[in-house]
């Protein structure tokens, strides 16, 4: 049954949610008539859910792992660090302009050893959503993950990043206070950092939004999540003049965890519950932190100078290019 009782479903998800109400109604019979047992037509009816749970995630266009990775009910930074970690210190303001609350920070325990978790959080519900901004963060924001990214090289912590974001937010007062040189500052420092720094994608990884906080020695990628310079949409818009073409642009930007880690943009594809991370919290923090504690044991013997060089290097080789003598 589901974790939560107001729990939502993606128009592909509508198989699942009718057996669910089969199972409501079924449980209603029961209630009503105490001398019939229904426990065995229940117990069907919830494996059939997780049948169809497999089905749906065996089949997931590039679309459809688009929305997982926006599903309103889907864990986001602040639920995976309750979850992974203990002795979470949330840190505050970037020493300069305010406090933004669509970027979030600080020390915690994971496993038993100190680390810095940052990354964007975007809000459970309307009133939250706005607070946060949607997850869009300003130059404050980036700041402020830099002072938190030079405070865990200070006392020389591991900097975990958590990306989901549908970019940094494009306003004009975000241009004003210097939205790209606070991305690109980000992105210098980060390559120079030395502590091991782990990047990892939980959503929405758009543009330079994600980039910002998007550096580091392993970039680590959760199954139904998607990474590229664009939104469908936007990219539909600018390509087609209209929206209706995103499910095309989706497959045409090659965006999923697969198609990023065939390009070695990410290193790991980090698995998720089946059908998604937004089914079991629990399993898939596990999931992720089992693979973030097996990358950092990776990379925390690597002398700081040698780890700061393999990221350089791991970074110049991006992309594909041809050369020609003429």
């Amino acid at each position: 049954m589901p974790q939560y009782p107001n729990r939502q479903f993606l128009d592909f998800e509508q198989p699942i949610k009718e057996i669910y109400e089969q199972i409501e109604e079924t449980r209603k019979l029961a209630e009503k008539n105490a001398k019939v047992d229904y426990t065995s037509n229940i117990l069907q009816l919830e494996e059939e859910i997780v049948a169809k749970r497999k089905e749906i995630t065996e089949q997931l266009s590039p679309w459809q792992r688009v929305q997982l990775s926006r599903h309103p009910d889907r864990p986001y930074t602040l639920k995976y660090i309750e979850k992974m970690c203990s002795d979470f210190v949330e840190l505050h303001g970037d020493r300069n302009f305010k406090d933004d609350k669509a970027m979030v920070g600080g020390f915690a325990s994971l496993d038993g050893q100190t680390v810095m978790m940052i990354g964007q959080q975007k809000g459970i519900n309307t009133k939250a959503r706005q607070m946060r901004n949607f997850g869009m963060a300003n130059p404050e924001g980036y700041r402020k993950a830099l002072r938190l990214m030079k405070l865990a090289e200070k006392f020389n912590k591991p900097v975990i990043c958590l990306i989901d974001t549908p970019g940094a937010f494009p306003g004009l007062e975000a241009e004003e206070r210097g939205q790209g040189e606070a991305i690109a500052r980000n992105i210098y420092e980060m390559i120079r950092l030395k502590v091991p720094v782990i990047i990892v994608i939980i959503g929405e990884g758009a543009s330079g939004g994600a980039l910002g906080i998007g550096v580091g020695d392993r970039v680590l990628m959760m199954e139904n999540t998607w990474y590229t310079v664009i939104s469908p949409e936007s990219c539909s818009s600018i390509l087609w003049r209209s929206w209706d073409k995103k499910e095309t642009a989706a497959e045409q930007l090659r965006l999923t965890a697969s198609d990023m880690k065939g390009f070695g943009l990410v290193d790991e594809i980090v698995p998720e519950p089946m059908g998604g991370a937004h089914w079991d919290y629990a399993a898939a923090a596990e999931l992720l932190k089992g693979s973030i504690l097996k990358n950092l044991a990776e990379i925390l013997p690597i002398p700081p100078s040698e780890r700061v060089e393999q990221r350089i290097e791991k970074y110049g080789k991006m992309g594909f290019w041809e050369e020609t003598n003429t």
